[in-house]
Order: C-alpha cells, then sequence, then structure tokens
C-alpha cells in the first residue's frame, strides 16, 4: 500500500482505537471514511446486528508486536479473523497502525486464512505494528438427537478437508487406527462420536509441551505418546476422522474471555498473549459441521483442579458437551495448514495460530519473547 496512507492511517489516536465506531480493513490496504477513521461495525459486517437478545456478544482482540532483535528488513504477518458463519461468529473488520514500509491484508486462496502482512525498512530501529480487530460470537450447539435435512458438503469443501497435510497423513497407521476405533459404527454420527471418546480415553495433556503442539499424529500413533497440547490432541482427531473419509479441519484461535460456565481452565481473559487455542470440526451428513474439543475435555482433567479423573462428575459435564458444542468465549482464525506465508522466504508453517516475523537472519521463534515481542489483549465491548 501506499506509504503515505499508512502514515496518515498510523497517526490515529489511542482515543480513535477504542471508539465505539469502528474501521474496515479491506483487502490491499486500510479505509478509513473520517477523521477517526471510524467505520460502522454493522456495515463491516454486511449488514450484520450483533444482537445480545440473540446471544451475540461483541469483542476487540489487540495484536501489538515489537521486533526488537530485528535485523535486515524485517517482515511480520499477523492472523487475522477470517472464519464467517452467520449461526456463530461474525468478523466485523480490523484497524491497525504501526511504522512498516508497506502493510497489506492478505487471504490464501486454499482456506480463505487472513493475514496482515508487513514489511519494514532495514535502517527501521524498532519495528513495530499493532492490529485490533472487531468480532461478533455466540454459543453453537448442534441437537444431535434431532437430524436434520443438511445440504450436501460441495465437492470442493470434502476434497480439502478430507485430504491428507504434511502432518495429517491419512494412510498407515493413522487410517489402520481409526478403522479399528470405528469398528462396528452404523453412521457417520456413530463413527465421529466413536473417535472422539478414543481420543478423550487415550491421550493427556502435557503441560510441557511447547505452545499448543505441533499436531504430528503420525508421531504420535508410532511412538505410542499420545499427549501433547491442543493442535496436537484435536489433530489427531481430525486427522483420523479423514481417514475413514470423514470431512474434518482443524480451526485455530484464541480464548478471549473466562468461562460462563465456571471452567476456569476453559477461558482467559485480558491478556491473552498464551492463550491460543485449536478446536475441531466434523462434517455430518444429518447436521452439516459439527464442533468437538477433546483437547479441552483433557485441559479440564489436568487443570481445572487437583487430581480430577475421568470418571469425575465436571470432566463428565465437559466431555459431554464438547461433542457437539463450543462456548463462544473464542475467536477462530481459520482452518489452514501447510501455510505459505506471502513474501516469506522460509518454509511453510503447519498452521497459522501466531504472529509470525522473520529478518535476514531467518524465521523468528513465535514461542520466544526474548527474540520475539508480542502481546494480544482482548475486551468485550457489547454489541454496536
Amino acid at each position: 500500500m501506499d506509504r503515505r496512507t499508512f502514515i496518515k492511517t498510523a497517526t490515529l489516536s489511542a482515543a480513535a482505537l477504542s471508539a465505539p465506531r469502528f474501521s474496515l480493513a479491506a483487502e490491499g490496504g486500510v479505509k478509513t471514511t473520517d477523521a477517526a477513521g471510524g467505520f460502522s461495525p454493522t456495515a463491516a459486517a454486511g449488514g450484520f446486528n450483533p444482537d445480545p437478545a440473540n446471544g451475540w456478544r461483541v469483542f476487540e482482540v489487540t495484536s501489538r508486536l515489537e521486533l526488537s532483535a530485528a535485523s535486515g528488513a524485517p517482515r511480520a504477518w499477523l492472523p487475522l479473523p477470517a472464519v464467517d458463519d452467520a449461526a456463530w461468529i461474525k468478523p466485523m473488520g480490523n484497524l491497525w497502525q504501526g511504522n512498516a514500509a508497506a502493510v497489506q491484508q492478505v487471504r490464501d486462496p486454499a482456506y480463505g486464512a487472513q493475514m496482515l502482512a508487513a514489511q519494514w525498512d532495514a535502517g527501521e530501529p524498532a519495528p513495530v505494528l499493532e492490529v485490533v480487530s472487531r468480532f461478533a460470537t455466540r454459543d453453537r450447539a448442534i441437537d444431535l438427537a434431532r437430524p436434520g435435512k443438511v445440504a450436501d458438503l460441495d465437492r470442493a469443501s470434502r476434497a480439502l478437508y478430507t485430504r491428507a497435510t504434511e502432518l495429517l497423513p491419512t494412510g498407515g497407521i493413522v487410517r489402520k487406527t481409526a478403522v479399528e476405533i470405528t469398528k462396528g459404527a452404523r453412521s457417520d454420527l456413530d463413527q465421529a462420536r466413536a473417535i472422539y471418546e478414543w481420543v478423550v480415553d487415550n491421550t493427556e495433556r502435557n503441560p510441557k509441551t511447547r505452545g499448543c503442539g505441533t499436531g504430528d499424529i503420525r508421531a504420535m500413533l508410532e511412538t505410542g505418546n499420545l499427549s501433547g497440547k491442543c493442535a496436537d490432541l484435536n489433530a489427531l482427531y481430525v486427522g483420523l476422522a479423514r481417514a475413514i473419509g470423514l470431512p474434518a479441519r482443524d480451526v485455530y484461535g484464541v480464548r478471549v474471555a473466562d468461562s460462563k460456565f465456571g471452567y476456569k481452565s476453559l477461558g482467559k481473559s485480558g491478556d491473552i498473549s498464551r492463550a491460543q487455542h485449536c478446536r475441531a470440526e466434523v462434517w455430518l451428513a444429518n447436521f452439516g459441521w459439527v464442533p468437538v474439543d477433546p483437547a479441552d475435555v483433557r485441559k479440564v482433567v489436568l487443570e481445572e483442579k487437583p487430581g480430577l479423573a475421568l470418571k469425575d462428575d465436571v470432566v463428565v459435564a465437559a466431555r459431554h458437551k464438547l461433542f457437539g458444542a463450543w462456548e463462544m468465549n473464542w475467536l477462530a482464525y481459520n482452518f489452514a495448514h501447510d501455510l505459505k506465508l506471502p513474501g516469506s522466504r522460509g518454509a511453510k508453517i503447519p498452521f497459522l495460530m501466531y504472529p509470525q516475523a522473520e529478518n535476514d537472519a531467518g524465521r523468528l521463534d513465535s514461542l520466544d519473547p526474548a527474540s520475539f515481542v508480542y502481546k494480544l489483549s482482548s475486551k468485550e465491548i457489547g454489541a454496536a
């Protein structure tokens, strides 16, 4: 984008960033419509009205990164809200500021993932970028006792969400395991539930896993080490489902509020810099996309209170809820796997859930605060 346009946008005051009106960041640049950069979030969401009476909540997430260890001409990529479903989540626009030489909102053509891509001049002593994203969510639940008539999943989506990825193979030990798990299952719902119960029963959350894990499910199955965090355990669910032909996908995002159901382990508000969380969905013929989250069942076991086991009531309740429902105190970014960052000289990334950056020395470690400083914060602002 034109540097002068960006600098003009970058001079917006802090008050403008927190004003009730909001600015839509269109693909390819920033769109401002008045001195404060204001823009109606209802218009940004295509006329969508997040009515609290219908369960909708509106949040803002601010993502700020500082490349203090930058050398050469650094580049960065920040994930933006891209999952858009009128039933449970609506992106409502983005506003950014900083001192980059060029900033552009870009979209991955395969999965529709969106990100803010920025590049700084080589002489910039303290590269900084901040983006504020507004979105609306409401709790999501599928009544699995009441199948209905659902349009078929289109051929392209079915192919995309049943194919293997680099870390989610669908043959070999993955398929063998999936076939064994679902033996005797009569319907796609029975298969999906059998895989869910197996993942809950046979995995565990490992607090020593870096970040959210990597999702290398072949290695997990071959070694028998079925521990990890959400990007491991929910990826295992997705890979096993795909291996028997069930469309399934990881949904990468971040927690933005405390749980209203009292689960201290299943929510985060304020500073959410380390609150990234991956969930999963499976497509069932009579229900459409069904939300699941076996990884969070294991998180409840480990973190809700000391000494919990699968048979304890608080775990049983979470286990029942998380096959078919999500509490939407969480922002969904995208579904992307094996993503090539536009303009990057580095390798593909397995998923986009953390800010990413690189300089002339190579890719920075998103999980190392000494070399890559970023902060994510959230607040609920109510309906616009």
